[in-house]
This record gives C-alpha cells, structure tokens and sequence, in this order.
C-alpha cells in the first residue's frame, strides 16, 4: 500500500521529505473477497493507531517535562535539570518499545480490506 502522510508531495516548492514515499507492505484480512493486484482501500481500527501515537509521542514527551519540572522544584543546578528532563523522556520510551514488540509479536496492526479502488 503506499504509505500516507501530511505531506501534500508538491516536492517542487518544499523538498523537505526527499523523494517520493516508498510502497509499505501489509497483511489485512479481506471480507469482500478482493484478488492480486486489484487496488483496494484498508482501514485500521482509530483506537490502536492513537494509542501507538501516544505511546510514541505524549509518553516521552510527560516523561521529559515531569523530569524537567521535579529536578526544578528540587532547585538544582540547570545541568541536572536538563539531564532529569532527558532521562524522564528515555524512561517515557520506554513503554513504546515493550508496545511495539507486542504488535510485532501479534502480527503487526491491523488492517481490513473495506472497499475495492
């Protein structure tokens, strides 16, 4: 499937993401009987995508600002609180990486064939 993004791929004003997005291969379970080759549209249930988005993202992010903001209540030197603010972001990815083998474990996320392109 080719991978989606923000991204409006007018590459000739921004050139910001390098090139033409790569084809992302994925397994999805097909309802309407589809055969190879035929150009489908997937879906993939919104709960999970947002609970991998705030795995990936919030949790680092509230890890760095609570690392921050107790090392600051503390009054420590601001080289500590800096190091408090990267050890929290660290401590927060973790949770990501023990998700992310879990969804590798089950097979990946999700998709369904919902309609043919």
């Amino acid at each position: 499937m080719a991978r989606q993004s923000a991204c409006a791929h007018d590459c000739g004003k921004c050139a910001g993401c390098g090139g033409t997005p790569a084809p992302v291969r994925a397994r999805a379970s097909d309802p309407i009987g589809t055969g190879p080759g035929e150009k489908v549209v997937v879906e993939s249930r919104t709960r999970d995508l947002l609970g991998i988005a705030a795995l990936v993202y919030l949790l680092p992010m509230a890890g760095l600002l609570m690392g921050y903001l107790i090392a600051a209540a503390a009054g420590t030197p601001t080289a500590v609180q800096y190091g408090a603010a990267v050890l929290g972001a660290a401590v927060g990815i973790v949770p990501a990486f023990r998700a992310e083998r879990r969804i590798r474990a089950r097979g990946g996320p999700s998709f369904t064939v919902v309609r043919r392109f």
